[in-house]
């Protein structure tokens, strides 16, 4: 067994053995939600500490904190798409020869519309409520368009291939 698989194993081993963690390892949109709220904790926590000290030194508010949230959408992005090919759609085989940076690609402009209206509904969100709660409501509405895409065309079952 190579050492992704081992790994895969462990991960749904650990999961299966939390109170209700059974029923998760089996629902694909239950995973997403888990592998997103995952994600959002990296999205946020990288927001937060790329605005407080990556780019402290940037005068203008607005080019700050918006650089502080193009890299918590980058690094979080990242991390999504490696956690929803290893688990959330890990039965699915990748197309034909497609490699795993093809397959980011094709993760990257799925999520692109998920990502546009997630700056656009924090910078609208941040005049009402702190930076951070924005864009935690932000993701939260772009979520589910981002799964739908995903499960269509991303992670496209191959047929007879479908777990």
């Amino acid at each position: 067994m190579s050492g992704l698989l081992r790994f895969k194993q462990a991960v749904k081993d650990a999961v299966s053995r939390l109170p209700g963690g059974e029923w998760l390892v089996k629902q694909r949109f239950a995973k997403f939600g888990t592998v997103g709220l995952a994600g959002t904790v990296v999205n946020i926590g990288v927001l937060h500490f790329s605005n407080k000290f990556v780019y402290q030194a940037i005068g203008s508010a607005y080019v700050r904190e918006n650089l502080a949230l193009l890299t918590g959408i980058f690094i979080a992005t990242l991390h999504n798409f490696l956690w929803n090919r290893a688990w959330t759609w890990g039965d699915r085989k990748i197309q034909g020869r497609t490699s795993i940076f093809v397959q980011f690609l094709q993760y990257c402009m799925s999520c692109s519309i998920a990502i546009a209206l997630q700056i656009l509904f924090t910078n609208i969100l941040k005049q009402y409520m702190f930076l951070e709660l924005a864009n935690f409501v932000a993701i939260v509405i772009s979520a589910v368009l981002n799964y739908l895409i995903n499960h269509i065309w991303t992670f496209k079952a191959r047929p007879g291939k479908e777990g």
